[in-house]
């Protein structure tokens, strides 16, 4: 507990529990909440566009999040500290939620012209919210585990930087997840299958630490080139295909 890992998953949830309520009110299939309605009637008539549409309203999201996620401080006995952490990251979650809504327009006019917009405020993709949380969380920050009245940067020349909302923070340095350890419920990545080609995470450079791969060939025998003979049966060939398979030593 209190790793990157587990700070980065904290922010997730909660931003993806305002994303997918915020979506439900907006689609009214929630009774409780539905578009924002404090912006209608506004706009820059001068700049010919006015609010209008369906505003995705996160207050209700927001705060659906935080009650459904946030353990209360009061109730956190012997781990205040770790609560902190975990309410913070939950929170960095909604903030990043709240800090990519855009603004979508429509045009109206004679002949397509754009001379009156109508606007409405929306949600990012769930995907570029999760790209801004990956972000933070690659550079998240070491929190001291002296945990006081508020939560300290665990690098003491650091602590005059202040900590924003939308930081990721952690207080233990992460396990080694490429070797097995019960105890944690870290499986390793021993006999984890891999991309030999892949720079990416599932590559075989990356997934097996740098101890190597085992090559295997696979043969697959699948029905292949079926046609329909009159009448009435299919008739196929069967055929036979041999792939390389990389596990990790």
């Amino acid at each position: 507990a209190g790793t990157k890992e587990t700070a980065f998953v904290s922010a997730v949830a909660a931003a993806g529990l305002v994303h997918s309520v915020t979506r439900s009110c907006s689609a009214g299939n929630v009774t409780e909440c539905s578009c924002d309605g404090t912006l209608r009637h506004g706009g820059s008539a001068s700049e010919g566009w006015h609010w209008g549409g369906c505003s995705d309203d996160i207050h209700y999201g927001m705060a659906f999040s935080r009650k459904f996620l946030d353990v209360p401080l009061r109730n956190a006995t012997g781990r205040s500290g770790l609560v902190a952490v975990d309410r913070h990251n939950n929170e960095a979650g909604r903030q990043a939620v709240a800090k990519l809504m855009s603004v979508d327009c429509r045009c109206h006019g004679v002949s397509g012209s754009c001379a009156v917009k109508t606007c409405w405020k929306t949600m990012s993709s769930f995907e570029k919210i999760g790209r801004f949380l990956k972000e933070k969380y690659e550079n998240s920050i070491q929190i001291s585990d002296r945990l006081k009245k508020k939560l300290r940067r665990k690098e003491k020349s650091q602590r005059k930087i202040p900590i924003g909302k939308e930081d990721l923070l952690y207080v233990n340095k992460s396990p080694n997840y490429c070797v097995e350890d019960q105890k944690l419920g870290i499986p390793g990545t021993q006999g984890r299958e891999c991309n030999r080609t892949s720079q990416g995470p599932e590559g075989c450079s990356l997934l097996c630490c740098g101890r190597g791969y085992n090559t295997h060939v696979v043969r697959h025998v699948e029905r292949c080139e079926c046609k329909f003979v009159w009448c009435c049966y299919v008739r196929c060939r069967r055929c036979e295909t041999m792939t390389d398979v990389h596990t990790c030593k």
